[in-house]
C-alpha cells in the first residue's frame, strides 16, 4: 500500500481516499436495556398480547425499579391486566400506581376510573371490591364518585344513592343516574336538580380597560376555570382554601347567584359566580 501511494504521488495521480471512520451520527445512539424492555412491552400491548405485555412491564419494573419511566410502566401494567380481564390483579396494580405516583394527575384520574370498573365487575366475588367502591364514593373527582355509585347501583346497594344524585348534575351521567335511582325505587329529585346551579359565570376585568369579559361555562367543564387564572391568582385561591380540583362539587352545592371565587393581581381581577 505504501509503495502504491509513493508511486501515485510521484506520478501526480490521485491519492486513494482513506478508509471511512465509524460515525456516531450515522450509527445513532444505542438503545438502553430499559428502553428496549419498554419498547417490547408496548409492541406486545399494541398487538393485544396482554398476558405477555404485562409480563414485560413487570420485567422492566423488576430490573429498573427507580426508573423515571416507572409511572408509565406501572400504569400500562395495570391497563394490560385489565385488558386481559384479570380484574383483581388490575385493581391492585392501579392501586400500586396511585400510591407510588400520586403526582400523576391525568393518568391518576384514569387509573381511578379503571379501578372502579374492575371493582364493579368483581362485586360479591372479591372481598376488596365493594369496600373499594365505597371508598371511591369519597374520591376527590366527582366523575369517580358517580362511576362508583353506578357500579354499586347494579346490585341495588342503597349507599349509592347520594352519588347517583350528584350524578344528576353531570350531563354525561345524568340519564344513567336517573335510571339507576328509578330502578332502586328512589326519586331522582329532578325538580331540586333544576333549582341547582348549571353554569359558572367567569367575569374578568383587566386593569386599565373599561369592559368586563364574561364567560359562561357548563358545570361539567367547571375545572376549566383554572385556565383563566394566572399563577398568582391560583396561589391566592389556594391560600383562601379553594382547590380548583374540587370546583365542580363546590359549585353544585351552592345556590344560584353565589360568588364561588374572587381573586385579583396587578393585571386583572376574576370573579366566578354560580348561575
Amino acid at each position: 500500500m505504501i509503495a502504491l501511494v509513493l508511486t501515485l504521488a510521484l506520478s501526480g495521480g490521485p491519492l486513494p481516499d482513506p478508509a471511512p471512520e465509524p460515525s456516531a451520527a450515522v450509527a445513532g445512539p444505542r438503545e438502553s436495556t430499559a428502553d428496549g424492555l419498554l419498547r417490547e412491552a408496548k409492541n406486545l400491548r399494541y398487538a393485544q398480547r396482554w398476558f405477555e405485555a404485562a409480563a414485560a412491564y413487570r420485567a422492566f419494573l423488576a430490573a429498573h425499579p427507580d426508573s423515571p419511566r416507572g409511572a408509565e410502566a406501572r400504569f400500562w401494567l395495570a391497563a394490560s391486566l385489565e385488558s386481559d380481564q384479570r380484574w383483581d390483579e388490575a385493581a391492585e396494580a392501579y392501586t400500586v400506581f396511585l400510591d407510588t405516583h400520586p403526582d400523576q394527575r391525568l393518568l391518576g384520574k384514569e387509573a381511578r376510573m379503571n379501578r372502579v370498573r374492575c371493582w364493579g365487575i368483581r362485586q360479591g366475588q372479591h372481598p376488596r371490591a365493594t369496600p373499594g367502591l365505597l371508598e371511591a364514593l369519597k374520591d376527590p373527582y366527582l366523575d369517580v364518585q358517580v362511576a362508583a355509585a353506578l357500579q354499586l347501583a347494579k346490585v341495588c346497594d342503597p349507599r349509592a344513592a347520594d352519588g347517583l344524585r350528584k350524578g344528576l348534575q353531570v350531563p354525561g351521567y345524568a340519564d344513567a343516574c336517573a335510571s339507576a335511582l328509578a330502578t332502586m325505587g328512589l326519586k331522582s329529585s329532578v325538580a331540586a336538580r333544576d333549582r341547582q346551579a348549571r353554569f359558572l359565570v367567569i367575569r374578568i376585568k383587566e386593569t386599565g380597560k373599561p369592559d368586563t369579559v364574561t364567560i359562561r361555562l357548563a358545570l361539567s367543564l367547571a375545572r376549566a376555570v383554572g385556565n383563566y387564572l394566572t399563577d398568582a391568582q391560583i396561589r391566592q385561591a389556594r391560600a383562601k382554601g379553594f382547590e380548583l380540583e374540587g370546583i365542580t362539587d363546590q359549585a353544585a352545592s351552592m345556590p344560584r347567584g353565589s360568588v364561588l371565587l374572587s381573586v385579583d393581581d396587578a393585571k386583572s381581577s376574576v370573579k366566578v359566580t354560580v348561575e
